[in-house]
Formats: structure tokens, C-alpha cells, sequence
């Protein structure tokens, strides 16, 4: 049996991954049927995660949706994760246990994460509010050789990132 590809999109919160994920699901699947979107904020609950999000408590569920990602694509699926994952030891179990994978980070410079801040988060951060938010407070390894880096500053549309991944 064929194995799937897992595209591995990685990028701080508010970086675009859901966004573009959804696409390349819906540009994927609109050629084939077998394609699965997991969104790592989603999995949180239909995992029932008590998980917090402590280093370790995010490291838990990086290596998680890494598995799952590898458990369906073994069965010929392709799988589009939209995950901070900010783990180089994740990415390094990545690419050892999963035959077609694809690393995809969308870099985003803080002070255009700042402005988005979709979530709150980074002003929580900035207030004293919150805590363990990857990027300010949380240190992270940024991935260091991606097959795809997109600096995702609000200057490329996010349709055209997907035409990137899908042309690589």
C-alpha cells in the first residue's frame, strides 16, 4: 500500500496554519478523497486533552499528532496538521518514522503576531495575564530545515502558500 504524505504545517499562534491548512485540505481533496485535517487546537478536545500547556504538557501532545499523523498515513491517507509543534525532537521523530513527509513553517515576525493576536494571547502575555505562550514566554526550537519557509506577514495571500507546498 501506498503511504500518505503528512504535511506538517508549523508556526507560532495567529502564524496562518489553520487557515492555510483548510485550504490545502480542500485543494487535496478535491483530488483525491483520502485526506485528513488535524487541527492540533481541535484535537485538544476531540482527544479530551487534560493537557496544559507547560513545555512538557505541548511536547506530550506534539509527539501525539505526530503519531496519529504517522498511523494514518500508513494506511495511505494523506494528512494536513496544523500545529505549533515547535519541537525539534518532534520533527526529528518526524522525518525518521514517516515515509512522505512534509515540513511546512510559516514564519510570521512578532510584531505582525502582536497586531493579529486572534487568540488574545499575546497581550494576555504582555498584561501579565497568561503564561506559557509559545514565542513570548515559552523559548522554542524554531525548525532549523523546513522543506518549506514562508514568511507569512500578510503580504502573500493564503492561497498562494498553498500553491507553494503543493508545487514543492
Amino acid at each position: 500500500m501506498n503511504k500518505g504524505t503528512v504535511y506538517w504545517i508549523t508556526g507560532l499562534s495567529g502564524a496562518g496554519k489553520t487557515t492555510v491548512g483548510k485550504i490545502l485540505y480542500e485543494r487535496i481533496r478535491a483530488k483525491k478523497p483520502n485526506v485528513f485535517f488535524l487541527d492540533s487546537d481541535a484535537g485538544r478536545i476531540v482527544f479530551n486533552d487534560k493537557c496544559g500547556y507547560s513545555r512538557e504538557e505541548r511536547l506530550d501532545g506534539a509527539y501525539r499528532n505526530a503519531r496519529v499523523c504517522k498511523m494514518i498515513a500508513d494506511q495511505g491517507i494523506d494528512v494536513i496538521c496544523s500545529t505549533i509543534s515547535m519541537f525539534d525532537e518532534v520533527r526529528d521523530w518526524n522525518r525518521a518514522n514517516i515515509e512522505n513527509y512534509k515540513e511546512i513553517y510559516l514564519e510570521v515576525p512578532m510584531e505582525v503576531l502582536i497586531k493579529r493576536d486572534q487568540k488574545g494571547l499575546y497581550t494576555k502575555v504582555q498584561n501579565g495575564e497568561c503564561k506559557d505562550v509559545a514565542g513570548m514566554d515559552m523559548k522554542l526550537a524554531f525548525p532549523k530545515a523546513p522543506d518549506i519557509k514562508v514568511v507569512n506577514d500578510g503580504t502573500l495571500a493564503p492561497e498562494k502558500i498553498v500553491e507553494m507546498i503543493l508545487s514543492d
